[in-house]
């Protein structure tokens, strides 16, 4: 693979990591800015909320830029937004900052996705995707606990230091091996009208909804996988960390193994692992009592669960033809809706009495529904004709 794919990927981890490190600072950075846990949070919802939004609008506002100076000024902008989030010294500017980096987080994917694709032959493509995309499960596996870490030991700004020291490596990592990419960006300008008809073509549209659908069924069960592996599985919290590592194994095999199925086949991978996904839910209801079945079925969760998104991304930005910033930069807001909402429903299940025994039947049910989404938009492609 192009270094220049893993200087995306670098830059992908970094954005990864600050994403997700608020969780393993909240209670530190509360008490330093005198903030409750609660209203901490809003730093990690008001984040989702301006990548779901932000990253479109600005998709629109620069279609027509050339994309690397878009690739390297949304990675330099995200490390100035690290340095001011180290430097803030209130919450209310901390709060400001995150959004300044929440909103270089969807332009960067966008545009790094379609920039990924083109630095490789046709047959190579899900794998290349893959590659910049697993910054994401890798930072979670290992970049939010070390920099957590590094948050607790030496404070929480500490954390931030680290991430834009990290992102300015990247930054001039993609200047230097990222190519010119030649492409629609740049090219006569498309009213914004006809760049969001593009987003109604069912390829688009309908792997958007089948990707907030699932994540809805992954979140339910995440969000609230210590607690149930606590009360139902009978772990003890502090043993609790080796089946998050299985999980992360996982993501990072599932990615991978998703591009390269991606390039193999791209409607049967997708169908293939929604359906994958549903069955690994129902193994949790079937061993959530056994700990050593529960680590194969986190493991599995993983893999399954970042699997089945490089094969419905590649499929949206194949359809893209007029729009492929726009589209591309909307799968992160299908991504964090699909967080908010799967979160949202865990939350009221348990707050219903269901008890945490019942999440994973909404993964169950996401995956089917998911599946039966791609199945339908895939049925869409050829209405007439038998699918292989």
């Amino acid at each position: 693979m192009p270094l220049a794919l893993y200087a995306l990927t670098l830059a992908a981890f970094a954005i990864g990591t600050a994403e997700f490190i608020i969780a393993g600072l909240l209670p530190t950075l509360a008490s330093d800015l005198s903030v409750s846990i609660p209203a901490a949070g809003l730093l990690v919802s008001v984040y989702a909320l301006a990548v779901a939004f932000g990253g479109p609008v600005l998709a629109l506002l620069t279609a027509h830029v050339p994309r690397k100076p878009i690739i390297v000024g949304m990675a330099g902008l995200f490390a100035l937004g690290q340095v001011l989030c180290a430097i803030a010294p209130n919450f209310e500017l901390l709060l400001a900052a995150r959004v300044l980096v929440a909103l270089t987080h969807g332009l960067f994917f966008g545009n790094a996705t379609i920039a990924a694709r083109a630095l490789v032959a046709p047959e190579r493509r899900g794998a290349a995707l893959a590659l910049v995309l697993a910054g994401v499960p890798i930072a979670n596996l290992l970049g939010v606990p070390i920099g957590a870490s590094i948050g607790q030991a030496f404070g929480w700004r500490t954390s931030f230091w680290c991430i834009a020291g990290l992102a300015t490596l990247a930054t001039i990592a993609v200047a230097l091996l990222v190519p010119r990419v030649d492409d629609e960006a740049g090219a006569s300008p498309i009213p914004w009208r006809a760049q969001l008809k593009v987003l109604g073509r069912h390829q688009i549209l309908l792997s958007y909804l089948a990707i907030m659908v699932l994540l809805v069924g992954a979140l339910a069960f995440g969000t609230f996988q210590v607690p149930f592996l606590i009360s139902v599985t009978s772990i003890p919290e502090a043993a609790t960390p080796p089946y998050l590592f299985a999980y992360g194994i996982g993501a990072i095999v599932g990615v991978f193994g998703g591009g390269y199925l991606t390039d193999w086949k791209l409607m049967p991978s997708a169908l293939g692992t929604l359906l994958a996904y549903a069955a690994a839910a129902a193994l949790v209801l079937v061993v959530m009592h056994s700990p050593v079945g529960m680590f194969v079925a986190m493991a599995g969760l993983g893999a399954v669960g970042y699997a089945f998104s490089t094969p419905l991304q590649t499929r949206i930005v194949n359809a893209s033809a007029g729009a492929p910033t726009l589209a591309a930069t909307f799968i992160a807001t299908a991504f964090n809706l699909g967080y908010a909402l799967g979160a949202l429903t865990g939350a009221g299940l348990l707050s219903l009495g269901a008890g945490y025994a019942s999440l994973p039947l909404v993964g169950i049910g996401a995956g089917l529904l998911a599946a039966a989404i791609t199945f339908w938009s895939w049925r869409l492609d050829r209405p007439h004709e038998a699918l292989p």
